[in-house]
């Protein structure tokens, strides 16, 4: 390999001037480390973008403009040895890598998280094709999640966990967790994945299953971005039901008394936890936000009679009488559109240029350790007394991912890179910008930090960590490591690393090597 060689011969003969002159050398070593890249990658076909292209501000575009990134070039492969040549290329000229499927990375991680990474933007790889025989389904790896939906429905009334928002991408999504509202009947994304395609550091392209690879089925499943770029995936999809039960109670008025809105989340927290009623067949999610919403949702698969006779009123007990509420059967694409944030579920194949200007922090409890009362009182006093007059929008998430029968907490920790399968509630606090669009006050992650702490301050021994998927690049690679993993599957991850991807080409501000626990 004479062209890897010489690159890093001609990087020691450097070393004397670095010394005499270390900014002017290090902007050196830079240029030619670019060129090496664009020369290896045009060698090898290996259809490119570069900031000379017009396509160039598009394609960098970050979903959180708040965190802009200028990689030092994008692939946009067609096939796996583009991806393959992707990867060792940039291997060689010393250049990080990071794989794109959707950009909805709130860290920009997907744009490398710093500047200078090389990026492989997934776009092309949007194939989706079922095996009605076996329900399989394979997936391109830059497949977003609303045309993944539609695409199973369409090829067999077939359906899958993932999350609700159409426009992300199939791959952080769903090798980091993914959660949506049919994720406690089938489990989270991450438990659909049977098999994945996959190119290594080294540019080997592997067929991976829980028998093949493992320890590479494994990380991929939690921590896929330290370890490799899935180009396809193989999901078992679902029976779709012909309809689901659609719920929601509405308790604005609540939010204006401490006691009142605390008692709600109790009394939701009992029932999810203590219910006859309650099982994987019934999903659950709270919402608020700075105009006063505070809202219980999700859904039902099951009859709507059964549930409005017996397991609504069972949810409710205790509750304030809700301003209004509703429970009605809508049918299964209709129930995806619904959660859709009022966008599209079938989105462009190329061009996304959907953006925001954000800073979200997220907050996982324990079974074992449910929320407290003064817990939720320091919640909802900070919420009345700061956030009902706030100056920048906000909106707060807290999801069931445990209680009776849940399907995301069944597998064993040690099954995947993915190991809170024991947390009972998801805490999602999300602050932006008015108009969506920068500048970014630095109040706004202030008063996010408040929603935060608000609760873990008030519950010193609440054991909380947070769900990779809404990454928060505060978090120290330290904090992340154990918030996102904790020591054992981190340090398992550790390992892994080390055979796989030893140079961390692979690499982004909390990616796995970072740090020690």
């Amino acid at each position: 390999m004479p062209q890897i060689l010489s690159l890093f011969s001609t990087g020691l003969l450097l070393v004397p001037a670095v010394l005499s002159n270390p900014a002017s050398a290090l902007e050196g070593l830079v240029t030619r480390r670019q060129q090496y890249l664009q020369d290896c990658l045009a060698s090898r076909n290996v259809p490119t973008a570069l900031n000379s292209s017009s396509d160039w501000s598009a394609l960098i575009a970050p979903y959180n403009l708040r965190l802009p990134y200028t990689p030092t070039a994008v692939t946009i492969p067609t096939n796996h040895q583009h991806v393959s040549d992707s990867v060792t290329c940039a291997a060689a000229a010393g250049v990080k890598v990071q794989a794109r499927s959707g950009g909805h990375s709130f860290a920009s991680y997907s744009l490398g998280g710093k500047d200078g990474t090389l990026v492989v933007d997934l776009q092309k790889f949007n194939n989706i094709s079922l095996d009605k025989s076996t329900g399989i389904v394979t997936v391109g790896g830059g497949v977003r999640l609303g045309n993944l939906g539609v695409g199973v429905f369409s090829q067999g009334q077939r359906a899958l966990p993932h999350g609700t928002f159409p426009g992300v991408g199939i791959g952080g999504h769903y090798t980091h967790g993914g959660f949506g509202y049919s994720s406690r009947h089938w489990g989270l994304a991450l438990d659909a994945i049977v098999a994945m395609d996959v190119v290594l550091a080294d540019g080997t392209y592997i067929h991976t299953t829980p028998n093949s690879r493992p320890e590479i089925y494994y990380a991929l499943r939690g921590a896929a971005d330290s370890f490799g770029i899935v180009t396809t995936f193989y999901l078992q999809t679902q029976p779709a039901p012909s309809q689901v039960v659609s719920f929601s109670a509405n308790f604005a008025s609540a939010l204006k008394s401490v006691d009142a809105a605390t008692g709600i989340i109790l009394q939701l927290q009992t029932f999810a936890t203590t219910s006859p009623y309650m099982n994987r067949n019934t999903s659950i999610e709270v919402y608020m936000d700075i105009f006063g919403n505070y809202t219980i949702r999700g859904w039902y698969f099951g009859d709507l009679g059964s549930f409005t006779r017996n397991i609504f009123p069972a949810m409710l007990s205790g509750m304030p009488t809700p301003d209004n509420s509703v429970a009605q059967y809508r049918s299964w694409l209709d129930a995806l559109h619904d959660i859709a944030d009022g966008e599209s579920l079938v989105q462009p194949l190329s061009g996304y240029d959907l953006h925001q200007t954000f800073y979200t922090k997220s907050t996982v409890t324990r079974e074992a350790k449910p929320l407290t009362e003064p817990a939720l009182k320091s919640f909802f006093t900070y919420v009345i007394n700061k956030g009902l007059s706030a100056t920048n929008p906000w909106s707060t998430l807290i999801n069931l991912y445990g209680g009776k029968d849940s399907q995301v907490n069944a597998p064993s920790p040690g099954s995947s890179a993915y190991p809170h399968r024991d947390s009972l509630w998801v805490i999602q606090n999300n602050g932006g910008t008015v108009n969506t669009l920068p500048p970014f006050s630095s109040e706004i992650k202030t008063f996010i930090n408040g929603l935060h702490d608000s609760i873990t301050s008030a519950q010193p021994d609440g054991d909380f960590l947070a769900y990779l998927n809404y990454v928060d690049p505060e978090l120290t690679p330290k904090e992340a490591a154990r918030l996102y993993y904790g020591a054992a599957t981190y340090n398992k991850l550790v390992q892994i690393k080390k055979a796989v991807d030893p140079k961390a080409v692979f690499w982004n501000p909390q990616a796995i090597g970072n740090a020690v626990l």
